[in-house]
């Protein structure tokens, strides 16, 4: 009875994994159909998240309007998603210059933005920056200055875009966060409240559309790695299964993908996280005393204040 056991436990295992391979490929798939033909604005576009998720809708057919500071990355990166998709099946990226940062030029860029296609049907908000260093060698400029990156750029975008996706009643709003806007962690003041600010605007703004029809869905990675060939690439499934080496935070396509799947399904909330991180936010939930003492006692070394564009 033994050895039947020992056999029939790897089968299920391989079976299994097979099964959950053709589902993703068949999400993927059905997931990138329903992006054919809308309008689709993506923030920071040339960061590897951003790269990643244009590549993704602009091979599903989406006509996208692609964002960033970098004019020239801009550019490289249009003609590489030109160079790699059908041209009958795909429409050309349209470009639009756009530092968030700078709120006083967002409203102008969003009529720039709504004039490529006339509308608006999903918002990608991707551009972030993030800071570390302890409190008291952050001066309040540069508090400030995270939150005019990370919170108001984002809503001052999104309040911009909003007043067409009401009238036509439709659209989806995509905010791509991070666990830190739920889980402060030391040395990341200023990051960590711009990420809590933006959540609780997206949270409040998700409830206050419904009734017109846009949805408002956000994604939260613990981290976001820089962007590389993904862990097993090579191998298939059961090996991946088995013998991949465990890596800390998402690979851009992996976040891409899942951000994919949340504008098919108009998921409200997905969070991508490794089981520590996963456990860390029961704890805080359910046992904020243990969760500060923890985080407490692993403030050992004092790092220094780079800034992380």
């Amino acid at each position: 009875m033994g050895l039947p056991l020992v056999l029939f436990l790897p089968l299920v295992l391989l079976a299994g994994s097979g099964v959950l391979f053709i589902y993703r490929q068949v999400s993927g798939l059905w997931a990138r159909s329903a992006v054919q033909n809308r309008v689709v604005v993506i923030t920071d576009a040339t960061s590897g998240l951003g790269k990643e998720c244009s590549r993704l809708f602009h091979a599903g057919g989406a006509r996208l309007v692609l964002c960033g500071r970098d004019w020239e990355k801009l550019e490289e990166l249009c003609e590489a998603l030109r160079g790699v998709a059908d041209p009958s099946k795909t429409f050309p990226p349209r470009l639009v210059f756009l530092d968030l940062s700078d709120i006083n030029c967002v409203q102008d860029v969003a009529k720039e933005v709504s004039d490529c296609y006339g509308c608006v049907d999903v918002l990608v908000n991707n551009a972030s920056v993030k800071l570390k260093g302890p409190v008291q060698s952050l001066s309040l400029e540069l508090d400030k200055e995270i939150m005019e990156a990370n919170y108001f750029g984002p809503i001052t975008l999104t309040k911009a875009l909003l007043p067409g996706m009401l009238s036509r009643r439709t659209g989806q709003i995509v905010l791509v966060n991070t666990v830190q806007g739920r889980v402060g962690l030391p040395f990341r003041t200023a990051y960590a409240a711009s990420k809590h600010a933006v959540l609780g605007f997206f949270d409040c703004l998700r409830a206050e559309v419904e009734e017109f029809d846009v949805a408002v869905s956000t994604v939260s990675p613990a981290f976001v790695r820089p962007a590389g060939p993904r862990p097993g690439t090579r191998d298939g499934p059961v090996r991946k299964l088995f013998f991949r080496k465990p890596a800390y935070g998402s690979h851009p396509a992996d976040v891409a993908e899942e951000v994919m799947r949340v504008v098919r399904g108009k998921r409200p909330e997905v969070l991508l996280l490794d089981p520590l991180p996963r456990v860390a936010l029961y704890v805080r939930t359910l046992l904020p005393d243990l969760f500060f003492a923890v985080t407490g006692r692993g403030v050992e070394d004092r790092p220094s204040a780079p800034r992380d564009g």
